[in-house]
């Protein structure tokens, strides 16, 4: 069985995000515990080198700081984007426990985000409803450099004859997003812009990691 988006769900909603994650931001690393082995893998996907600036795209309560920090290194960068203040009250005070002086915050909804550097690699980490904004995805996308890396994960719908799997990721969507709409593939804005975006898929099929490269100025 495959859930059909509500009408009322048709595009994600800001304040009804701000909403929810203003509710979830003391309980948030938490829930995400479960899902670490996805993180890893998808930030693994970069192979960052030393120097390098990568954005973590509604970084949350930074809970991929300490690896993006690891591969870029004390001369590197790692900027955070977040809209929620909640949230990001968190990731400041994982900022504050870690002496992390490398790690910049940005408190703005991703599409009105000005971001100060053109980044190596981007990071779209369980961010369904940033994905399904064009205009999120373009500001992204005109802050990276050319041959920059973009890796996007998060949660799918299975193929409809693995309805169990999608009466897993039902409930977790509903938590996590304010709109269903692009559930069956949450990466396809991305391919547009990215030719040959390299999508794997786990956990049955209710999970994605989408990584490609963009392409080197001509």
């Amino acid at each position: 069985m495959k859930p059909r988006d509500e009408p009322r769900r048709a595009a994600p909603d800001r304040e009804a995000a701000l909403a929810q994650y203003r509710r979830r931001a003391g309980i948030y690393d938490l829930e995400l515990a479960l899902f670490e082995p996805i993180r890893r893998r998808a930030i693994a996907q970069f192979a960052l080198q030393r120097g390098q600036t990568v954005l973590d795209v509604g970084c949350g309560t930074g809970l991929s700081f300490e690896l993006l920090q690891r591969g870029v290194g004390a001369g590197g960068r790692v900027v955070g984007i977040e809209q929620s203040p909640e949230m990001i009250a968190h990731a400041r005070q994982r900022l504050v426990r870690h002496h992390w002086r490398n790690v910049s915050l940005i408190c703005a909804p991703v599409e009105e985000a000005r971001i100060p550097w053109r980044a190596d690699a981007a990071l779209l980490h369980f961010t369904h409803d940033i994905l399904q904004r064009p205009e999120a995805v373009a500001n992204v996308l005109r802050h990276l450099k050319p041959g920059a890396r973009v890796v996007a994960s998060g949660l799918k719908w299975a193929g409809s004859w693995r309805w169990p799997v999608n009466l897993v990721v039902l409930p977790a969507a509903l938590r996590s997003v304010t709109s269903l709409a692009g559930l069956g593939a949450p990466w396809a804005g991305l391919a547009k812009a990215i030719p040959g975006l390299d999508v794997e898929t786990m956990l049955l099929g209710g999970v994605f990691i989408a990584s490609g490269t963009l392409a080197l100025a001509s």
